[in-house]
């Protein structure tokens, strides 16, 4: 892990990243305390992250854009607008201002989209070899541990200095992170659009590039039906701890954050179980370990929910990074932006629907049930996968492209 700080490109742009996070995860949930505390209503407070959600449906035009456009000047400017859109929080004063937080969460939301791409495209531009999923994992790190801490300190900072203060210091934390890559001098691939003419092309090469990799397409239908049914989780949550463990819904909150503990833990490991297993095993792995904790949440026991908790948090990370490796190892740098985003709706759609399922379903069916039903299709996704050849291929083939791109990358 320490090699990923080793050049200054490297280090500015990972400690500009992780800064950024922290402020992201402070803001997101003071946002919702901030309209609940104007209006009352839980509804209202629910709209804030409605607003910053939906602008994702429009991620394979920000991954058009990643591609079309030099990529560190895009980063840059994006971070500049979406700082000078936190400060106008300034402006909220009492209820009749809500809506503008609901503009500013819709814009954040959109410049998020548009950063997560290029993040992404940058990332694999910066760091070769190995050092590409070691920098994922550090990234899921840091993800993780914002998770853990930042939406206690941002209700804290909330109380103690108000939503508009804490707009500022986000808004520094985008500043920081456009520094860091105003700093950063590297060499990005042709955008010119020669190969795809039309806009409408363009687009949606994204799309077809997955569908014709192979080994990408595999691993998007595994983690897509696992995210189908893992919005469902949202609503059982509370039914494990109220009709399963028979405790009072706040106790939900120390479940959560022991998954997010296991996760924390995963992230940190993720790194080293992915050099042996390949991107592709590592995303198995960790579907199989999120089967094994979800079937061990039907349990009405503490004894089996805490360590099945644990094992699901371990498994998120594992998911993600691998997921996330391999898009960047197998995809060409020039197309890495609109295949990201493409990947971002084709894997955030399925669980938005799920979420809205789960609050009906749970009305309807044992959480026992539907938990078992979960934890088979991902059980049955993660051996479907580890079985594929083309997995096994694409880790052999990575392995010699992570030498190459060792050799080649920068002091």
């Amino acid at each position: 892990m320490r090699a990923l700080f080793s050049g200054p490109e490297r280090r500015l742009y990972l400690v500009g990243t992780a800064v950024s996070s922290v402020g992201d995860r402070v803001l997101f949930l003071a946002m919702g305390i901030w309209v609940k505390t104007l209006t009352g209503s839980n509804g209202a407070a629910g709209l804030t992250f409605f607003f910053f959600v939906a602008p994702s449906l429009l991620s394979p035009l920000a991954g058009t854009l990643v591609d079309r456009l030099p990529r560190r000047r895009l980063l840059i400017t994006v971070n500049l607008l979406t700082a000078a859109v936190v400060c106008s929080l300034v402006l909220v004063h009492g209820r009749g201002e809500v809506w503008l937080i609901y503009l500013v969460m819709a814009l954040y939301g959109a410049g998020a989209t548009v950063l997560s791409a290029g993040g992404s495209a940058m990332l694999a531009l910066i760091f070769r070899g190995e050092q590409l999923g070691e920098a994922n994992a550090f990234s899921s790190t840091v993800s993780e541990g914002c998770r853990l801490f930042a939406p206690l300190a941002g209700a804290g900072l909330f109380t103690l200095i108000g939503g508009a203060a804490l707009g500022l210091f986000d808004a520094a934390t985008f500043l920081f992170a456009a520094g860091t890559l105003a700093a950063i001098t590297v060499r990005e691939p042709d955008t010119s659009p020669e190969q795809h003419p039309s806009w409408r092309g363009y687009t949606l090469a994204g799309i077809s590039y997955l569908r014709r990799s192979v080994p990408l397409r595999q691993m998007t239908v595994a983690v897509a039906a696992t995210l189908l049914l893992a919005g469902l989780l949202e609503s059982i949550g509370f039914a494990v701890v109220t009709d399963g463990l028979h405790r009072s819904p706040p106790f939900l909150g120390v479940l959560v954050s022991l998954q997010g503990a296991g996760a924390l833990a995963g992230a940190l490991a993720a790194a080293r179980v992915m050099h042996r297993l390949g991107a592709g095993g590592l995303v198995a792995a960790g579907l199989g370990l999120m089967a094994i904790g979800l079937f061990a949440l039907t349990a009405p026991t503490l004894t089996a929910v805490i360590p099945g908790m644990l094992l699901a948090g371990v498994g998120v990370p594992w998911l993600l990074v691998g997921y996330n490796t391999a898009l960047q190892r197998l995809t060409p740098n020039a197309l890495l932006g609109r295949v990201d985003a493409a990947a971002s709706l084709l894997l955030g759609a399925p669980q938005a629907v799920s979420i809205a399922g789960g609050a009906a379903l749970i009305t309807v069916v044992n959480y026992r049930i539907l938990l078992v039903s979960i934890a088979a299709v991902v059980a049955m996704s993660a051996v479907w996968l580890v079985t594929r050849r083309e997995q096994r291929r694409a880790h052999l083939e990575t392995a010699v492209a992570a030498v190459q791109g060792a050799q080649q990358a920068p002091a």
